[in-house]
């Protein structure tokens, strides 16, 4: 017989600072799990796909809404988006039905689809790194039991009952291949298994209708808050039902769940549950949003994680991600280095002027494509004249030195019309903060084990 672990006396008085123990404990690693939670409970009731302020891809749970272009710099959903692919999305509600996932042929285009559950951790390959052929595939939740139709080439199944999928489709920056990824974007789709028929659904996602956000009131330009210390308490216990415990997590739900209970029945505990919540959001969570305060430490201040979207059980660096970036690739799918400093280590600001210079052969050494991204201090894009925020790949107008080097210009001024090309524009104010992100997707080896890394940041004199 099976030894049984009693776990906590739901009946026993509870110390204050007990109760706030347990708060800022469940508020950092369950924190990414309500963030994506609340992204169901707030986008589910919607009744069909939809640009939410005429920018965010959204929809139905269980169905995709997809971008016919770059992301809008106004997006203010998900921090540190890219301007390199074509985006969609998808929430995913697996303990409702399992989802189909059409795969159009990219032929030599680069795509990928991450697909992560609530923990952000991945558990789905999809993507031209795999070499996935063209066709359906299922996503199941984790008690799901059924017969996999006919057609259908392969099954991955969620640990979660809850999801995200981001297909992102490269494309480069003209006029020509915006109108060529057209026909490819057209044919992705998902959809609950039961609206399954074997053929291959094609929607005009450029008619998808803009609908006014409700939520819109101006904000400070930083991204939704979608971890209220204030709410936290309530929609903890559905977020961590749907997010069954991992191997050796059942005596922490079972720890937060009794203090929970408690809150439930006694105002004193859930005021001093709520205010440690509270405290907790600005010590523990908030320091996470600047990515000089975590990651591998790199050569000249850069820093990178090594386990995106495959977090397990290191609740540190899940939740700095999800605070700072979140919903990252794998890291054969992306390989991330974040930047806020110069070389000198000064804090990157737009008073200054500085330059990147990737030496010859030396640009992040990728199967896919790589890009330099600058963020403002809210980890969005800063509108600037040229409407550029990323340079790389994608650019066929950069410039190389007569040594073959690539020199990009950070500032907020122009370096001059001869330099413009390579041109990475700052905050024009000269007095913000900002942030610089090198993606590279499909990366080769050098770029994993560290033989690669990114070069300096020099501020100009």
């Amino acid at each position: 017989m099976a030894h049984v672990i009693p776990g906590p006396d739901t009946r026993m008085k509870l110390t204050d600072d007990y109760v706030r123990l347990v708060a800022r404990d469940a508020f950092f690693w369950a924190w990414p799990i309500v963030n994506v939670y609340n992204r169901r409970i707030t986008f589910g009731p919607l009744p069909h796909p939809m640009l939410l302020g005429g920018v965010l891809p959204v929809g139905p749970l269980n169905s995709v809404t997809m971008l016919t272009d770059y992301i809008d710099p106004a997006e203010r959903a998900v921090a540190c988006p890219n301007q390199d692919v074509v985006y969609g999305n998808s929430i995913l509600a697996l303990d409702v039905s399992p989802v189909v996932v059409q795969v159009p042929d990219f032929g030599d285009r680069f795509w990928v689809y991450q697909v992560v559950d609530s923990r952000t951790d991945s558990f789905a390959e999809l993507g031209r790194m795999y070499g996935t052929r063209p066709g359906f595939y299922l996503l199941a939740g984790p008690n799901w039991v059924g017969t996999v139709p006919q057609g259908i080439s392969k099954v991955f199944v969620s640990q979660t009952g809850t999801g995200v999928v981001v297909p992102r489709v490269f494309r480069e920056d003209t006029a020509q291949d915006l109108q060529a990824v057209q026909s490819v974007i057209n044919q992705i789709g998902l959809y609950p298994v039961a609206s399954f028929d074997g053929k291959m659904k094609v929607t005009d996602w450029r008619k998808v209708p803009a609908v006014k956000n409700p939520s819109d009131a101006g904000g400070d330009g930083a991204e939704t808050k979608w971890v209220p210390p204030e709410k936290f308490l309530d929609m903890l216990p559905a977020a961590l039902a749907d997010a069954r415990p991992m191997a050796g997590e059942s005596a922490r739900y079972a720890q937060v769940l009794a203090v929970v209970e408690a809150a439930s029945k006694d105002a004193r505990v859930r005021d001093v549950f709520n205010q440690a919540l509270a405290a907790a959001d600005k010590d523990l969570i908030e320091p996470l949003f600047q990515f000089r305060n975590y990651g591998r430490q790199l050569p000249h201040h850069w820093s990178t994680i090594a386990n995106g979207a495959n977090f397990g059980g290191d609740y540190f660096t899940r939740t700095a991600v999800a605070k700072s970036n979140i919903f990252v690739n794998k890291q054969n799918e992306t390989k991330y280095f974040y930047q806020d400093l110069d070389d000198a280590g000064e804090r990157l600001n737009s008073a200054n002027r500085y330059t990147v210079t990737f030496a010859k052969g030396a640009t992040p050494p990728v199967k896919g494509f790589w890009s330099l991204t600058l963020y403002n201090r809210h980890h969005f894009f800063e509108p600037n004249p040229l409407a550029r925020y990323s340079v790389g790949t994608k650019n066929k107008t950069l410039q190389y030195g007569t040594d073959g080097s690539l020199t990009i210009y950070v500032q907020g001024q122009s370096p001059g019309v001869d330099k413009e090309s390579n041109w990475l524009p700052a905050p024009a104010d000269g007095a913000s903060d900002f942030s610089l992100y090198i993606r590279s997707y499909w990366p080769e080896q050098a770029a994993l084990d560290g033989s690669w890394t990114p070069p300096a940041v020099v501020r100009s004199s």
